[in-house]
């Protein structure tokens, strides 16, 4: 399914307003930079792209399927072709990675004014296509994309503050907080100021419901659900974990290890630096630890949920149509069955009929002793290893006890996208597969 001139007459009117909105974003601070900044230059740049965005609003409401802006048919097939959670998972690292390493660069205004414009032109382009239009503007959705962009903006300020502070701090000057850190009254400063923000997003919610109707359902029933049926958007990351772990692992572990290491993270914490403002340098493990556990393995897995998870919990394209009839032929297979079967041309090890329970429990260890191998590896090898290598200043400031239990949490965590990599590269299913005691990992 692709754009049709219905469609397009549909979404004319909310295309046209959309551009003119970023149109009167963009003058509105094209005026600032020239009244309040004096960058003359920027003014005028951004002068003339809210200009191109009223021709594109002009275009859009003329309601036409010619005259309406939108990606070229080729682009969107290609970004179709291109789509995998093989490639959505790696370029979200690598770009996780890029805007960590040139911080610097990205946290400059005129810099992160320009992919925000850049963002909301291609969304707008890519909403004159059906089927993305259909994911994005559901009302379900309709939140998550605005706190997509909100979580990249309180991202932005974070970091630009945190990149300010450490350039003040290897000047030998305090971190900005400390310049401004006089302390004001609860009454009337404080509630004065939630009481304006209640008032201003009560008003907000209102306008939402009147304009946005409820993504109100028929009730449920247990002869009619719905492809794909999803969780609710925070537990979406969840939801995708259970297509690499079993549920006791997915479900139950890991999220109970994330809670259990946010609480002992001030106990782990040796480092006095950074307590009461924004630093990276002074604490760029804790930070690229948070953020890649945060943006990576959570806020990623809520996007890619969301938005390209479709009916039979397959893989879409973002402007692919979602057909319950698409099928995509996996096959899995587990450790012991690559190791035996595949690489050694044997049989899986049995036990022989009539065999006794330690007989049963001694074929299973045998059976399983490749994946055992590898987890005792890389859960009670490689902490030693980092110790004497990577991490050897931690383990002397730490100590034995707290180091190992970082260091046990952080690969743990880990666990979640080498787990993705093996799905995907060698269809991997499971490490360690004992059915006899489900328990699969």
């Amino acid at each position: 399914m692709h754009s049709n001139g219905f469609f397009l007459k549909d979404v004319a009117g909310f295309l046209g307003g959309y551009y003119a909105f970023i149109a009167l974003m963009n003058g509105v601070a094209a005026v600032l930079l020239w009244k309040r900044k004096n960058q003359a230059g920027w003014a005028i740049v951004w002068s003339v792209f809210a200009g191109a965005m009223m021709v594109l609003a002009s275009l859009a409401l003329s309601g036409s399927e010619s005259m309406v802006p939108a990606l070229p048919s080729a682009v969107r097939t290609l970004v179709n072709k291109l789509s995998g959670p093989m490639l959505y998972t790696v370029g979200t690292m690598a770009l996780f990675t890029a805007l960590f390493v040139f911080r610097k660069f990205f946290v400059q205004p005129m810099v992160a004014w320009s992919i925000l414009n850049i963002a909301m032109v291609l969304m707008g382009l890519s909403m004159a296509d059906e089927n993305f239009a259909a994911i994005v503007m559901k009302p379900d959705n309709v939140p998550i994309v605005g706190l997509v962009f909100l979580l990249a903006f309180f991202t932005w300020v974070a970091t630009k503050q945190a990149v300010v502070n450490d350039e003040r701090i290897a000047q030998g000057l305090p971190p900005m907080e400390k310049l401004d850190d006089e302390k004001v009254l609860v009454w009337p400063d404080l509630v004065y100021t939630e009481l304006i923000c209640m008032v201003a997003v009560s008003a907000f919610l209102l306008f939402w419901a009147i304009f946005l109707p409820a993504p109100l359902e028929e009730p449920a029933s247990s002869v009619k659900t719905p492809n794909p049926s999803k969780a609710p958007w925070y537990f979406l990351g969840l939801q995708e974990m259970l297509v690499y772990f079993d549920p006791w692992y997915a479900g139950v572990v890991l999220p109970s290890l994330v809670v259990f290491g946010l609480m002992a993270m001030p106990y782990l914490d040796y480092n006095k630096k950074g307590n009461g403002y924004y630093s990276i340098e002074e604490r760029k493990f804790s930070y690229l630890t948070y953020q890649f556990g945060f943006f990576v393995l959570w806020i990623t897995l809520i996007i890619l949920g969301t938005f390209l998870r479709g009916p039979n919990w397959n893989f879409y394209g973002p402007f692919e149509y979602w057909t319950p009839y698409k099928v995509e032929v996996l096959n899995n297979v587990d450790l012991p069955q690559m190791f035996w079967v595949n690489l050694l041309d044997r049989p899986l090890p049995r036990p022989p009929q009539g065999a006794g329970t330690l007989s049963q429990i001694g074929y299973i260890l045998l059976r399983e002793a490749p994946g055992l191998v590898l987890l005792g590896a890389y859960l009670l090898l490689l902490p030693p290893l980092l110790a004497v290598t990577v991490f050897r200043g931690f383990f002397a400031k730490m100590g034995f006890v707290r180091y190992m239990i970082m260091a046990n949490l952080m690969l743990l965590m880990l666990t979640l996208p080498i787990k993705m990599l093996l799905r995907w590269t060698l269809n991997l299913k499971y490490i360690i597969s004992i059915p006899e005691l489900s328990l699969n990992f």
